[in-house]
């Protein structure tokens, strides 16, 4: 791999080589543009560090493998590629930001009416894009408004929810749905039975009489982020149930938070618009769970976004 030395822009990685990113272009008939048909996976770093790399490389090559998608490149090197491209990035990082770090497969260029074997092999990119911690900043300090809209979320029976792919139609119908709603809302989307699954990106826990419950992983995409707070509960003495979860357990928890990627824990302010227990944001065992993230990647995260509230 050969790395770029011009740092007026930052750089990607694509199909073997490190690149400025305007340097990687995807042909319009990539299988990826036309059908989503390619898998993706996406960490940050806290403080410029990585975060569990190799835990979500792991998700990564499942959702590869149960694609049948060949990236044409080892576990080993998408990591090496990563890290190349994080560290090549960061003289462009402004002061006091972090990165989302990604990787996308996509399984390239078919010939309509051809076979497997006629496309062109998969496009692998490793790209960084900075956090968006100001817009998100608010977030912090008055909650998440949540809503369930009408859409459903693809059941198992139909997709894996387990394997993280490009195609995010059914989450993003959803989403414009609740923003039309409540233009900041977040969407978590019920399934086919009634009860609550997740957003794009992210994951959604009820906390009621000290006890903390998330939609059963069965149904959902367990990300790395909820897959941490489920670690950090033992710390805490906190007992978390995968389990089915209605908007009736919602509406009349005493606490709900959602974990992703980006915000990792994130206090709820409503389900539906009605405000979550006393209102207070974020409640204790959040607070709680928060202190603990923050003590394990040894980074105030929070204050990180709180430090850049506009109002």
């Amino acid at each position: 791999m050969q790395k770029v030395e011009e740092r007026s822009e930052r750089v990607a990685y694509f199909n073997g080589d490190i690149v400025p990113e305007s340097d990687v272009l995807i042909p319009f008939r990539d299988r990826s543009f036309k059908y989503g048909d390619g898998a993706f996976d996406m960490t940050r770093t806290f403080g410029t560090r990585i975060f569990k790399l190799d835990a979500h490389l792991d998700r990564l090559y499942d959702s590869l493998r149960y694609f049948r998608l060949d990236p044409g490149i080892s576990q080993d090197e998408m990591k090496s590629a990563t890290m190349s491209v994080l560290e090549s990035n960061l003289p462009l990082l402004e002061e006091g930001g972090d990165y989302w770090v990604g990787q996308r497969v996509t399984r390239g260029v078919d010939v309509p009416g051809g076979d497997l074997s006629t496309y062109s092999g998969a496009n692998v990119i490793v790209e960084c894009t900075p956090l968006p911690l100001g817009p998100r900043a608010k977030l912090f300090r008055d909650g998440i408004d949540v809503w369930f809209p009408s859409v459903r979320r693809v059941g198992p029976e139909s997709l894996s929810p387990r394997a993280k792919s490009h195609n995010y139609l059914n989450l993003i119908m959803g989403d414009i749905e609740a923003k039309e709603a409540n233009p900041d809302a977040w969407a978590i989307l019920l399934d086919g039975r009634g009860f609550l699954t997740e957003g794009i990106g992210s994951n959604i826990f009820v906390v009621k009489d000290g006890v903390a419950h998330t939609p059963d992983s069965r149904y959902v995409l367990g990300g790395i982020s909820r897959q941490t707070v489920l670690e950090l509960a033992d710390s805490i003495g906190l007992r978390v149930e995968e389990s089915d979860i209605d908007f009736f357990d919602a509406s009349t928890a005493d606490e709900v938070f959602m974990t992703s990627t980006s915000l990792c824990i994130c206090p709820v302010r409503s389900v539906q618009g009605r405000i979550i227990g006393d209102g207070s944001v974020p409640s204790e065992v959040t607070r709680a769970l928060m202190d603990a993230y923050v003590d394990l990647v040894d980074f105030d995260w929070v204050g990180q976004y709180l430090e850049r509230l506009e109002d």
